[in-house]
C-alpha cells in the first residue's frame, strides 16, 4: 500500500518548514525568516506509531496576492492539496487570527479534505495564551497547541492526523510485481513507449513537450512477468520550468523513481545524450535503482554497419558514471526490439536483489589484494579485513579496515570493479561502505 501523504500549509512565514523539519527528524526545508522561502513543495518520509508516512512542505499561501511567485507558491500548494490525505493548516499564535488565516481556512474547506489545526510557537509550557482561544473562529475543530522550536504538541498533532488516515491494510506492493519508472526529458517517447507495451491508448501521446503531467501508473501482465509501468512527465531543465504544473511533474517523476525497482532512461536517437538526459539519469543512479539505458527512436536514424557502435561509445562517454546499466535501441512506434525489454527489466532486477556469502566476497577480496596491494601514505599500509554484504536494491557492502582514511577512492573503484568481474552485478549501481575497526557496525 502506498504510503499515506500529510500536508503542511498556512501563510507565509508562520513555522511549516521548521514543523516539517521536526516531523522528519532532518534539516530537509531551508529554515529563515523572510517570508515565501519554501517555494517548491519538499517531500519526506517519517515514521509515527509504527506507520510510515509522506510529508510535504509548501510554500506559504497568500490567498489574494498579485504578486507573481506568491501566486505561483499558491498554486503549488493547492496541487499538494489535492493529493494530501490529512492537511496540517499551521497558524501562529505570534500573530493571531488573521484575515489571511480565513481566507486560507476558507480555501482547505473547499478541497473537502480532512484538516487539522495547529497553532504554532507556543513555546512556553504550563499557561495557554488565551489568544489560542480565537482561532476556534475558523471552524476547524479543537485547534492543537504546537512548538515547532521544541517539538511540543506534535505527538498530538500526528495522532489526530492518524485518525484521518485510511486504515493500514498492511499490505507492500504485490513482490511480483516489478515497478518499472519511464523517465526522460519531454518528447523522448515515453508515454509512446507505454502505449506500445500495453497495446491501447492508455496513456495521451502528443508532440507537445509536456503533454504528460502526471506520473500514471499501469499495470500489465505477460509470460514474462508481472509489471506496473510508471510513466513519467519529461522533466525539463530548470530555467524552462515555469509552470507550476510542470514543476510539480519533475517532483512526481523523482517519487516515481523513488518507488521504482527498474528505471528505464530514454533517450532520443536524433538527439544523442544532452545535458538533461545526464540529470535524469543522474537522479536515477543516485536514488540507487536498478537501470537500463533505452535508445528510442532508432527506426529514424540513418544507419550503416557501424552506427549502433559509435552511439553506444557516445553513451558510454556521456553517462560515464553509470557503465553497469545496459544499453537498448527500440522504436516505440514500430515496436522494434520493445519485447526484448522485459529480459533486461527481469535480468537487471534480478541482479540488483542478489545477495552473495561473506565468504564468497572475501575470497574475490583476497585475490584482488594479491593482485594489487593495497595502497599505503607516509609508510603505514592499509590492512583489510574483511568485507560483508548487508543491503540489496541496490547491493551494499560494508568493508572493515584499519584506517578509513588510507582507502583511496581508486582502490575502491577497483575492488569494485573485482566484485563486478566475479558477481555481474550488470544493470544496478553498487555501494560500499568504508569501516575502521572499531566502528559501531549498525
Amino acid at each position: 500500500m502506498a504510503k499515506p501523504l500529510i500536508a503542511i500549509v498556512g501563510r507565509p512565514n508562520v513555522g511549516k518548514s521548521m514543523l516539517f523539519n521536526k516531523l522528519i527528524g532532518k534539516r530537509l526545508s531551508i529554515v529563515e525568516d523572510t517570508p515565501g522561502v519554501t517555494r517548491d513543495r519538499i517531500y519526506g518520509e517519517s515514521e509515527w506509531a509504527g506507520r510510515k508516512f509522506r510529508l510535504v512542505d509548501t510554500g506559504g499561501i497568500e490567498p489574494n496576492t498579485d504578486n507573481q511567485i506568491l501566486a505561483f507558491m499558491r498554486e503549488q500548494a493547492q496541487i499538494a492539496i489535492d493529493n494530501a490525505d490529512v492537511i496540517i493548516f499551521v497558524t501562529d499564535i505570534k500573530t493571531g487570527l488573521t484575515a489571511s488565516d480565513q481566507e486560507v481556512a476558507g480555501m482547505l474547506q473547499r478541497s473537502r479534505k480532512p484538516i487539522v489545526l495547529a497553532v504554532n510557537k507556543m513555546d512556553a509550557t504550563g499557561t495557554v495564551d488565551p489568544d489560542f482561544y480565537e482561532f476556534y473562529n475558523l471552524g476547524l475543530g479543537d485547534p492543537i497547541a504546537i512548538s515547532a522550536v521544541h517539538g511540543h504538541g506534535t505527538g498530538d498533532l500526528l495522532d489526530a492526523c492518524f485518525q484521518y488516515l485510511p486504515p493500514d491494510d498492511g499490505e507492500e506492493e504485490d513482490s511480483d510485481v516489478v515497478q518499472v519508472a519511464i523517465i526522460g526529458k519531454p518528447n523522448v517517447g515515453k508515454s509512446s513507449l507505454t502505449n506500445k507495451i500495453l497495446g491501447e491508448q492508455r496513456v495521451i501521446v502528443s508532440n507537445v513537450a509536456g503533454t504528460t503531467r502526471d506520473a500514471i501508473d499501469s499495470y500489465f501482465e505477460n509470460s514474462y512477468g508481472k509489471y506496473n509501468f510508471i510513466d513519467t512527465a519529461g522533466m525539463r531543465k530548470k530555467s524552462k520550468v515555469d509552470d507550476s504544473i510542470e514543476r510539480y511533474s519533475v517532483l512526481r517523476a523523482t517519487m516515481a523513481i523513488e518507488r521504482s525497482d527498474v528505471c528505464l532512461i530514454l533517450i532520443d536517437a536524433q538527439d544523442g545524450v544532452t545535458e538533461q538526459d545526464t540529470k535524469v539519469a543522474g537522479l536515477a543512479h543516485d536514488a540507487g535503482k536498478a537501470c537500463i539505458i533505452v535508445v528510442n527512436k532508432w527506426d529514424l536514424i540513418e544507419k550503416d554497419g557501424k552506427t549502433m557502435d559509435r552511439m553506444r561509445e557516445d553513451i558510454r562517454r556521456d553517462l560515464s558514471y553509470m557503465p553497469y546499466a545496459p544499453i537498448l535501441f527500440i522504436s516505440a512506434l514500430t515496436g522494434q526490439r520493445v519485447n526484448r525489454l522485459f529480459e533486461l527489466i527481469n535480468y537487471v532486477n534480478d541482479q540488483a536483489a542478489v545477495r552473495i556469502t561473506t565468504g564468497m566476497l572475501n575470497s574475490v577480496l583476497a585475490d584482488a589484494q594479491t593482485r594489487v596491494q593495497p595502497p599505503t601514505d607516509k609508510g603505514r599500509r592499509l590492512k583489510i579485513y574483511y568485507m560483508t554484504q548487508v543491503g540489496v536494491k541496490p547491493p551494499h557492502f560494508v568493508i572493515f579496515c584499519n584506517d578509513k582514511k588510507l582507502f583511496h577512492f581508486s582502490y575502491q573503484r577497483y575492488l569494485e570493479n573485482q566484485i563486478r568481474g566475479v558477481f555481474g552485478l550488470e544493470g544496478t549501481p553498487i555501494t560500499i561502505t568504508i569501516r575502521q575497526k572499531g566502528e559501531d557496525d549498525g
